[in-house]
C-alpha cells in the first residue's frame, strides 16, 4: 500500500507562486507514474499534470506554461511548481500514484490518492 501526503498549499495573490510537494511511503515510488489533480468548489475533480517513471511530463491546457511537475525518486517525492497563479486555480490539489510506469489523465488510471492540499488564489 502506498501513502501519499501533500503539502505546500496556502493563500497567494494572483500572479504569485506556490510549490506543492507530495511525499510517498510504501511501494516502489520510482516505478510509479504520478499525477496531480484538482477540485474547485462545486466542480468535478480535474487533471492538472502527470509525470511518468522516465520523468516525461504532460499538462492540462489550463496550466501549460505556468505549472511544472517534477519528481525526486531518491526522496520519493513529486512536486508541482505553480507560477503566474490565477484565481481560477483555486482548488484542493490532490496527488495520485499509478501502479505502472505510464498513466494518462483519467482518475481511474491512478490507484492511490492523497488527502489534498488547499490552494487559494486571491484577485
Amino acid at each position: 500500500q502506498v501513502q501519499l501526503v501533500e503539502s505546500g498549499g496556502g493563500l497567494v495573490q494572483a500572479g504569485g507562486s506556490l510549490r506543492l510537494s507530495c511525499a510517498a511511503s510504501g511501494g516502489t515510488f520510482s516505478n510509479y507514474a504520478m499525477g496531480w489533480f484538482r477540485q474547485a468548489p462545486g466542480k468535478e475533480r480535474e487533471f492538472v499534470a502527470r509525470i511518468w517513471r522516465n520523468s516525461l511530463p504532460y499538462y492540462a491546457d489550463a496550466v501549460k506554461g505556468r505549472f511544472t511537475i517534477s519528481r525526486d525518486n531518491a526522496k520519493k517525492t513529486v512536486f508541482l511548481q505553480m507560477n503566474s497563479l490565477k484565481p481560477e486555480d483555486t482548488a484542493n490539489y490532490f496527488c495520485a500514484a499509478a501502479k505502472r510506469t505510464v498513466a494518462g489523465t483519467a482518475e481511474y488510471e491512478y490507484d492511490f490518492w492523497g488527502q489534498g492540499t488547499q490552494v487559494i488564489v486571491s484577485s
